[in-house]
């Protein structure tokens, strides 16, 4: 039996908006991605596809995108698990900078490297970094070791991967229709097992904001058949 896995990243945030390095801060949804969100939901109503259980990360920007689209479906009340292995990726010492001084400073190579390689980290956050999320207390329950100070997309694969093949894995074989609403990155390390993308091509890989990406998975829990969601495609086969 197939199940249809749908890969929603996060409307444009605030830091976004203002082109600053994201990260695990938490910034919220701006008014543009609170209608990416919304216009997800009806891309999903457009294809007919109804989730029946729904995953994000910690994250508030990954949360409401995922309660704005099941609004727009009707699909409010399903049950939503929030896991801190969907965060985004960890930008280290790069938190809340802007991209485009961070470029000016270190080069515009360097910074290529830092976002779109696959084995390559930004340098880790420091203590006194006013963005260090190693007080929130939504992570207060990770294991020592677990809490990242920075990390590379395959460093995202690596904590990925125990929840695809656990939670997410397990919701795939029971339901019909999975809802994953997270971030570029570790979506990117999501596509890059699912699709086997070698590692220098994953360079290449762009997941769009507020476009829900439908995957048929079989039962061998490998995809079967793609397909990028807009209000005007209506079926999914």
């Amino acid at each position: 039996m197939t199940a249809n896995l749908i890969l929603l990243r996060h409307g444009q945030s605030t830091w976004n908006l203002q082109n600053r390095f994201t990260g695990w801060y938490d910034s919220p949804l701006s008014p543009q991605g609170r209608e990416e969100a919304v216009a997800a939901g009806r891309a999903l109503a457009a294809a007919g596809i109804h989730p029946d259980v729904a995953h994000t990360s910690l994250q508030t920007r990954a949360i409401d995108t995922c309660t704005l689209a099941l609004a727009e479906v009707g699909c409010g009340g399903i049950p939503v698990r929030r896991h801190w292995r969907l965060n985004e990726r960890h930008y280290g010492d790069l938190t809340g900078l802007d991209k485009a001084e961070t470029a000016a400073r270190h080069g515009a190579e360097q910074v290529r490297l830092w976002r779109r390689s696959f084995a390559t980290a930004p340098p880790p956050i420091r203590p006194d970094n006013p963005w260090n999320p190693v007080s929130d207390p939504r992570y207060a329950d990770l294991a020592a070791g677990e809490m990242p100070r920075c990390e590379s997309l395959a460093d995202v694969l690596a904590r990925l991967l125990p929840y695809w093949e656990g939670p997410l894995g397990a919701d795939l074989r029971a339901y019909r229709r999975v809802l994953v609403a997270a971030h570029g990155n570790s979506l990117r390390a999501l596509v890059k097992h699912l699709e086997n993308v070698p590692d220098a091509g994953i360079a290449g890989v762009e997941i769009p904001t507020g476009v829900p990406i439908a995957y048929e998975i079989g039962p061998d829990m490998r995809p079967a058949r793609r397909a990028e969601l807009t209000e005007r495609f209506v079926t999914i086969r």
